[in-house]
């Protein structure tokens, strides 16, 4: 969920305004799978009920989306509630999911909006082999403390800053990762996290716990008793701007439907055997949940 942008192109080329046009709306994304995932559904969702709809996917990470929300460069992103938090409000200890979400409508300050969020998750997590749990008998994240010499700790770059990265882990569970030992990789938990993780060329990753991997490689999420990575539920976020009671309507109908075993469905679609494009899974399954019909 926190991604540098790739290719040649830039997907936030051209004019950006906050006109008051709420039936035009823009749709962007992150650059891993989920998240153009969850914004194609959008996109379908609220194609089907009268809005003009552009997409403008695969942006990067919260660092450029987020201000392009504020500019009106894309009208809505999917984000995840605890994160968008904390890239808000560096200070914020919100972790369950209601302090959360009654933390981020303070933050959100005039320009943002976000819609109900659904009650589907994709934390972050702290994820080892199974050899190694079993070698180092770890549970916890502080189970891995104790070995903090010996990790090499595979996450975006980005992860080392932000509050529930690397400070938050040494924070709450003293699980102090070198600067060296510290491998970034930027595919948000994806494909090369989880092979520099089952190949052995780094201890332990920060993969989303709605990865398909998990279960596909046996792979051990540790637990988070301290809650060092707040509540994650997906939740659409808009410009102001482009605030209106049918485009509420429309996103909470969707988010209701998002559930965190729908998100691995989708994510096991997308990124496992059959290799599904966003867009199909997408569309696959707003017919699969009704909502291929204007809401009423």
């Amino acid at each position: 969920m926190a991604l540098t942008a790739c290719g040649d192109s830039d997907p936030l080329a051209g004019n950006s305004s906050c006109d008051t046009d709420t039936n035009q709306i823009t749709v962007g994304s992150a650059n891993f799978p989920e998240s153009e995932t969850v914004a194609n559904i959008y996109a379908e969702a609220l194609r089907v009920n009268g809005f003009q709809v552009d997409t403008k996917l695969n942006i990067g990470s919260r660092e450029a989306y987020v201000p392009a929300v504020r500019n009106c460069s894309i009208s809505l992103v999917p984000d995840y509630t605890g994160n968008l938090l904390q890239y808000l409000d560096k200070s914020a200890t919100a972790a369950t999911a209601a302090d959360v979400n009654a933390a981020l409508t303070t933050a959100l300050g005039d320009e943002l909006a976000i819609g109900t969020p659904a009650p589907g998750q994709d934390s972050d997590a702290v994820v080892v082999t199974r050899a190694t749990a079993d070698r180092w008998n770890l549970n916890t994240i502080a189970d891995l403390a104790a070995h903090s010499a010996d990790v090499k700790f595979a996450a975006p770059a980005e992860f080392q800053e932000r509050p529930g990265g690397l400070p938050g882990l040494r924070k709450n569970y003293n699980l102090d990762i070198a600067p060296g030992n510290f491998v970034p990789i930027a595919d948000g938990g994806g494909p090369a996290t989880v092979r520099a993780l089952v190949e052995g060329q780094v201890t332990a990753a920060d993969i989303f716990t709605t990865s398909q991997a998990i279960a596909e490689n046996d792979l051990v999420v540790l637990e988070d008793p301290k809650n060092n990575f707040a509540a994650q539920n997906v939740v659409p976020l808009f410009n102001t701007a482009k605030q209106s009671d049918k485009l509420l309507s429309v996103l909470d109908a969707v988010s209701a439907k998002i559930t965190t075993e729908e998100l691995i469905s989708l994510n096991t679609a997308v990124s496992g055997a059959s290799k599904t494009e966003p867009a199909a899974a997408a569309a696959a399954w707003v017919r699969a949940q009704g909502l291929d019909q204007p809401i009423a």
